[in-house]
């Protein structure tokens, strides 16, 4: 006599059902991305906006010296993180790392911004128009500095602050 098997059952909604493999594919994802954090300094991981529980663990995570205790501790932040949703901090590591096209184009945008600023003067009387509360005294004298730098072939230090300014008083969503 045949012994019958009783039939796989399903969950009753398959949109919700996952398998034990890809959750431990999501949980392992997780952890790396938390071990990622580890790597960055402090000042850094306080502009994730990151909850605090998580940022003691990893502050915890830099005062282990065991490999083994740092091995816990990763599965531990990552266990943190599946608390939270991950997209944000994925999004600001893509943009430490270069990753992000946004990103590197609105840097584009401010490097080929600044290069105009230092060849043409004009550049600056429609930049001050369209945007009114930038200091315009600082940008003058960096303008004057850079100029003078490329001149004389010295270090861009001028030519490194430009950019600097404009990266802290703009707003590039538009083209000057």
């Amino acid at each position: 006599m045949k012994s019958a098997t009783p039939p796989l059952s399903l969950p009753e909604d398959d949109a919700e059902w996952v398998s034990k493999t890809r959750k431990k594919k999501q949980m392992n994802e997780l952890q790396a991305l938390g071990f990622e954090l580890t790597k960055l300094s402090v000042d850094t991981l306080k502009k994730i906006d990151l909850p605090e529980e998580l940022l003691e663990a990893i502050r915890a995570y830099h005062k282990i010296n065991s490999n083994s205790a740092l091995k816990r501790q990763v599965q531990y932040i990552g266990r943190l993180m599946r608390e939270i949703d991950p997209a944000p901090i994925m999004d600001y590591l893509a943009t430490l790392k270069g990753e992000n096209t946004a990103h590197n184009a609105y840097l584009q945008r401010l490097e080929q911004l600044r290069n105009r600023l230092i060849a043409d003067d004009q550049a600056l009387t429609v930049l001050i128009s369209q945007q009114p509360h930038l200091d315009i005294a600082a940008l003058r004298t960096l303008i004057r500095n850079a100029r003078k730098e490329e001149a004389e072939n010295k270090p861009p230090r001028a030519f490194r602050a430009l950019f600097q300014l404009l990266k802290s008083q703009l707003n590039l969503t538009d083209t000057f």
